[in-house]
């Protein structure tokens, strides 16, 4: 089947202020089908790896879940996969993974900060609080990657070192999903390992993941450590579709992009990132994976909804996204919109 023409110009975000364009952040984005591995859609650079940072949050959950970690319920499932807001409902779950795996916020060994949420972090602060890695937006993630330690009787302390056996299942996922090697290994924001893809990578591992999760005939994971079967990956995909599309305020949380856009679409599955990185795949298996060159957040949003909206899907909650205020002493007096070539 034949690929359309990628274009070699990116998609371009224009910064509108009172009817004046002051600023254009280039955009590089890929999107795929995910039954065929067909490039629909791209513009600029879809093949250089990169750091995707916390849209990679989805495929270490996986890597984890098939390393023999067992949530539960699905809201853990969903934290893990969460760069969350630091609300009340946020901690709680994290503190209920740790507790599952008779561990407590002290073995954390994430970076530590107030939360994302202006309102929970000003509470917390006024509760006495500070910086600490439980309240950090990664604390899901983490807490995770305690419990699948614990699950195989690997050592906690060090779970953070590449070479760690749940580093390296998590790699062996990430390599498989996205059908790359792992071009390079940073430190990301929250001290957890950070693995380069490309930005089709990363798409075609959405796809994986909504795929499954729109396949009604996926059977449970076995329990235990039993030889994983490709049931089993399939289980462990849908698992990840289904609790991040069930509960997409614990993904992110009030008022974030990334929650509405799931709560606007039925079935989508879809993770932010720092740098302004994006990721969401459809459940008929559309995958769009987006970089913002400058690495500005704001023109996330609207480029991730002109692509969708090109490849054929919309919904009400759309209009809300396709654009981020501009604003001038307080009031909206323009607009961050996506033109795509």
């Amino acid at each position: 089947m034949t690929q359309p023409a990628a274009s070699t110009e990116p998609v371009v975000a224009e910064v509108v202020r009172n009817g004046y364009v002051e600023s254009r952040h280039r955009v590089d984005v890929v999107a795929i089908d995910g039954h065929s591995g067909r490039i629909t859609f791209a513009a600029g650079d879809h093949t250089t790896p990169m750091f995707v940072r916390s849209s990679a949050k989805p495929l270490q959950t996986l890597g984890m879940l098939r390393a023999g970690w067992a949530p539960a319920d699905d809201e853990q499932v969903a934290l893990a996969c969460a760069s969350h807001s630091g609300e009340d409902r946020h901690i709680e779950v994290v503190r209920r993974i740790l507790a599952d795996a008779g561990l407590s916020p002290d073995d954390l060994d994430n970076t530590a900060d107030l939360p994302l949420d202006v309102a929970a972090a000003r509470a917390w602060i006024r509760a006495g609080g500070g910086p600490d890695p439980l309240h950090q937006n990664c604390s899901g993630k983490h807490a995770a990657m305690l419990a699948t330690c614990v699950a195989n009787g690997w050592p906690t302390v060090g779970y953070r070192d590449p070479e760690h056996p749940v580093q390296q299942a998590i790699r062996a996922t990430v390599e498989e999903l996205t059908g790359e090697r792992v071009a390079a290994v940073a430190v990301d924001g929250c001290g957890a390992p950070l693995f380069a893809m490309s930005l089709a990578g990363l798409a075609s591992a959405f796809a994986s993941i909504a795929i499954a999760g729109n396949d009604k005939a996926t059977a449970a994971p076995t329990t235990g450590r039993e030889p994983e079967t490709t049931a089993d990956k399939q289980a462990a995909l849908r698992r990840i579709a289904t609790a991040m599309t069930t509960y997409p305020e614990l993904v992110g949380g009030t008022g974030r992009d990334v929650t509405a856009l799931m709560r606007a679409l039925p079935g989508l599955v879809a993770k932010d990132g720092a740098e302004g990185v994006y990721a969401a795949a459809t459940a008929a298996g559309d995958a769009v994976a987006l970089k913002v060159v400058d690495g500005a957040g704001r023109a996330r949003s609207p480029v991730m909804i002109a692509v969708l909206r090109k490849l054929g899907h919309d919904a009400p909650g759309f209009a809300a996204l396709e654009t981020t205020p501009v604003l001038g002493h307080g009031e909206p007096v323009g607009e961050v919109r996506a033109v795509l070539p």
